[in-house]
C-alpha cells in the first residue's frame, strides 16, 4: 500500500534537515518511509492532507505499566510503597485474562491518540498486552516482570523465557527486555539469574531504581551496600540497562553510573503525584546520561 502526506510541516530528527520544514510531502510504501520532499507525484493508494498539521517522528514512552489504565486515579494521598502494598498488589491479584487484555487496548488507543507509537513496557500475563498490540499496531517492548517475593521466582523466569520463544523476531512491532521488578522485591541470588536470561537472548535489562527513600533504604539493608549503585556495577557492567525512576539518585551516585551503559526512563508525574520527588535530570545529562520519559502506570497519574 502507497500513503502520500501532503503539505505537512515536518519536524525531523535527521541532523542533516532543517529542524523544522514547511509544505512537505512524505511518500509511504507499506511500512516504509520512500520519499520526503516537495510536490510528490506519484500514484498511491491513499493521500492524507495534513495542511496546517505537523508531521514529526513517534513519541516513545520508556516505562509503562500498560493494563494499569483499569487503576487510574487510585492514589489517594498514599506514598509510593504504601499504594502497592495496600491497593494495587491486592487489586492486581484479581486481575483476569480479560481485565489485561481490554485495560491494555484502552491505553494503546491513549497512546496512539497522543502520538506515542512505541512503548517500555513491565507487567504479567503478557500475552494478552501482546495481543492488544498487535491488533493496535502499536510497537511495544514487553516483558514479564521478575521478582521472587514469594517463592516464584524461577517460574517466572520460565514464563518469560517461553514468551521469548515464542514471541521474539518473528514479529514487527513486538520485542522484549528482562524486566526485574527492583532490587527490593529480588534475592542477591536471583539477580544473575536474569541477567542470565538477558546475556542468553542479548536483551536489555528494564528495572525500576531509587525510585523513593524507602526504596533506597531497603536495598541498602538487603544488600549490605552504601548505595544501590553499587548493585548496578556489581551485575550489570556492560549491559545496556533502563533505570525506571531514579529520583533519589545523589550527584556522586549519577557521576558513577556515568561509567555504566545505563539509560534513565524520567517519570515526573507519577514521581510527582507518589510523592517521591523530582530526579535530577539536569545532572544526569550533564554528566552524559541519555535521559528519555515514561508514563509509569495510569493509577499514579490523571
Amino acid at each position: 500500500m502507497k500513503i502520500l502526506i501532503k503539505n505537512a510541516s515536518l519536524i525531523s530528527m535527521d541532523e542533516k534537515r532543517p529542524k523544522l520544514e514547511e509544505h512537505m510531502d512524505i511518500l509511504i510504501e507499506e511500512d516504509k518511509i520512500k520519499q520526503i520532499g516537495k510536490q510528490i507525484e506519484q500514484k498511491v493508494d491513499k493521500i492524507i492532507d495534513a495542511s496546517k498539521k505537523v508531521v514529526m517522528p513517534g513519541l516513545i514512552n520508556t516505562h509503562a505499566h500498560i493494563p494499569m489504565s483499569i487503576f487510574r486515579e487510585t492514589v489517594d494521598g498514599y506514598t509510593t510503597q504504601e499504594w502497592l502494598e495496600k491497593k494495587i498488589w491486592p487489586m492486581e491479584d484479581k486481575m483476569t485474562t480479560e481485565d489485561v487484555y481490554y485495560a491494555s487496548i484502552l491505553s494503546c488507543m491513549e497512546m496512539i491518540k497522543t502520538g506515542t507509537t512505541t512503548v517500555n513496557d513491565m507487567y504479567f500475563m503478557t500475552e494478552e498486552i501482546i495481543r492488544a498490540a498487535k491488533e493496535t499496531g502499536i510497537r511495544i517492548q514487553t516483558t514479564r516482570t521478575l521478582m521472587d517475593l514469594v517463592g516464584d521466582g524461577e517460574e517466572r523466569i520460565q514464563q518469560l523465557e517461553a514468551l521469548i520463544s515464542q514471541h521474539h523476531q518473528k514479529h514487527a512491532n513486538i520485542t522484549f527486555n528482562i524486566g526485574i521488578h527492583g532490587f527490593y522485591t529480588t534475592k542477591d541470588s536471583y539477580i544473575p539469574k536474569c541477567v542470565g536470561l538477558a546475556k542468553r537472548y542479548d536483551l536489555p535489562i528494564h528495572i525500576h531504581f531509587c525510585e523513593n527513600s524507602k526504596e533506597v533504604e531497603d536495598i541498602k539493608a538487603q544488600y549490605k551496600v552504601g548505595s544501590p549503585v553499587e548493585l548496578i556495577k556489581r551485575y550489570f557492567t556492560g549491559i545496556h540497562v533502563i533505570l525506571a525512576h531514579s529520583v533519589k539518585l545523589t550527584k556522586q551516585e549519577i557521576q558513577e553510573l556515568a561509567h555504566e551503559k545505563v539509560y534513565i526512563s524520567h517519570c515526573p508525574v507519577s514521581n510527582l503525584r507518589l510523592g517521591c520527588g523530582v530526579a535530577n535530570i539536569c545532572n544526569m545529562q550533564e554528566s552524559g546520561i541519555i535521559v528519555s520519559l515514561g508514563t509509569d502506570g495510569q493509577g499514579s497519574r490523571l
